[in-house]
C-alpha cells in the first residue's frame, strides 16, 4: 500500500509545478506599465524599484549587465535636451506564475516622434520576476530586437 501511495504522489506532484493561472497578473502588468512609463522619462527611482540587486540583464546587443551598471547608465544619460523622446509601451503581455516566481513576456514598442516623422522599434522581452518581502522585482531579463519585415529598412 505504501508503494502505491508513493507512486500516486510521484505522479500527481509534478502537476502542481506547472504554471498556474497567474493570480498576480494584474499587479505584474501594472508594475510593467509603470516601469515603462518611468523608463520613458529615464526615472531612476522607477528603475531602482523594478530591478533586483542580483539582476542579470541581457540586452538585444548581447551584452550582459547588472543593476549597478543599469543604474549608472540611467543617472548619466538623463533626458537629453533637443533630442526626440521615446515612449515605451507593452503589447501581447503573457504572464506565467509559479508561486513567488513569474515569467513576463511581451512585445516592447518604443515610439520616437521627431517633427512629423514617427519611428517605432520592436523588441521581444522576457523577464523573470521574484516576489521577495511582498514585492515583485526582476532578477533576469532578455531583450531581442524584432527584425524588420522584408522590404523595410532596419532601425
Amino acid at each position: 500500500m505504501t508503494r502505491l501511495l508513493l507512486l500516486v504522489v510521484a505522479l500527481v506532484l509534478p502537476l502542481h509545478l506547472h504554471a498556474q493561472a497567474a493570480p498576480d497578473s494584474s499587479e505584474l502588468t501594472q508594475l510593467l506599465k509603470d516601469f515603462l512609463a518611468g523608463a520613458s522619462r529615464n526615472d531612476a527611482a522607477m528603475h531602482n524599484r523594478f530591478w533586483a540587486e542580483d539582476l542579470i540583464y541581457t540586452g538585444s546587443g548581447g551584452v550582459r549587465r547588472g543593476k549597478a551598471e543599469i543604474m549608472e547608465s540611467v543617472r548619466k544619460e538623463g533626458p537629453a535636451e533637443g533630442e526626440p523622446e521615446t515612449v515605451y509601451g507593452a503589447e501581447d503581455i503573457r504572464i506565467q506564475q509559479y508561486g513567488t516566481t513569474a515569467i513576463v513576456a511581451f512585445r516592447l514598442v518604443g515610439t520616437t516622434k521627431e517633427g512629423e516623422a514617427t519611428e517605432a522599434s520592436n523588441y521581444l522581452n522576457t523577464g523573470t520576476f521574484l516576489k521577495r518581502d511582498g514585492k515583485w522585482q526582476v532578477v533576469a531579463w532578455q531583450a531581442t530586437k524584432v527584425p524588420a519585415a522584408e522590404g523595410e529598412p532596419q532601425k
